[in-house]
């Protein structure tokens, strides 16, 4: 029998498409720019009605790209952009002139410590090996910025691993930290879209002391918890002494606003070590590595 071999497709791909409309344009018509291909005018992508494909697009874009590198899990890391490393904490309270910034100096050196643990932590995610298909699990994610993010993503960098930064556009400047992987390097409008991407493969996080934006994914997460819309996971408060500063979380019970099984909906932990422990029990079925290997 003779094989026949249809081709793959009949169309032209779109690319090839769009650099043939892209000509140099000879005509009135074709260069108006009602005449230009829909994908390519941006003009009418970022129309106010078109709100509804530009966040489609947000959330597809690195969805395709996360599961182009096998990435099934995440360990996320939420935390302050203003907590520097020790040493900057120290340099930072050595230049304290008022009481009012020696005080604040000296909380961020009291904090600071924790720029060390979330890169040890990140290294230990690291550890867990893909999966018989080549899935990656407990892969490090943060927000792709400084301090807190950027130990994440440096401890991940140490280690040998890659690792993922979701960041955001905002008014004044942000880059990425140098310590995100360019190609899991991912940047939104949307902030709501990005917390979609936090929590989409999350299946532990870790919330280091942080603001206004650390309490906002913080609460977010607890309370789709608490609704049931996503499943109970490890969620992991770093620093007890300072989250039952910020947040009197028995006030609330006492209030009546939430229960007191609520409250077993996180548990304060202070090392790395602790937090990968709880975790390791909390998934011991899939025999995570212990801390001494």
């Amino acid at each position: 029998m003779t094989e026949l071999v249809p081709p793959k497709r009949v169309f032209p791909p779109a690319r090839e498409e769009a650099e043939h409309a892209n000509q140099p344009t000879v005509a009135p018509q074709t260069g108006d720019k009602a005449y230009r291909l829909a994908f390519q005018d941006m003009d009418f992508l970022l129309r106010e009605d078109l709100r509804p494909v530009r966040f489609q697009l947000e959330l597809l874009k690195p969805e395709l790209l996360l599961d182009e590198a096998k990435i099934a899990s995440t360990f996320v890391f939420y935390g302050s952009a203003r907590i520097p490393e020790p040493e900057k904490a120290r340099a930072l309270l050595a230049a304290a002139v008022t009481d009012r910034q020696k005080l604040i100096a000296e909380r961020l050196v009291a904090k600071s410590h924790y720029y060390d643990v979330a890169m040890a932590l990140a290294k230990m995610c690291c550890r867990v090996d893909v999966d018989a298909q080549g899935w990656r699990n407990f892969v490090v994610c943060s927000g792709g910025g400084p301090s807190i993010m950027e130990a994440a993503n440096r401890g991940a960098m140490e280690a040998g691993a890659e690792s993922i930064g979701l960041n955001i556009v905002l008014p004044h400047e942000q880059m990425p930290n140098p310590y995100v992987t360019p190609s899991l390097s991912f940047q939104f409008h949307y902030f709501a879209l990005r917390k979609m991407h936090f929590l989409l493969r999350a299946r532990a996080v870790a919330v280091f002391p942080g603001g206004f934006g650390t309490f906002d994914e913080m609460f977010e997460l607890l309370t789709l918890v608490q609704t049931g819309k996503v499943k109970p996971l490890p969620i992991l408060l770093f620093g007890r002494e300072f989250w039952e500063r910020v947040v009197n979380f028995e006030a609330l019970v006492e209030e009546g606003v939430v229960s007191e099984k609520d409250l077993d909906l996180f548990c304060f932990v202070e090392t790395a070590e602790e937090a990968w422990g709880h975790i390791c029990k909390w998934y011991e079925h899939e025999k995570l590595p212990d801390l001494d290997q």
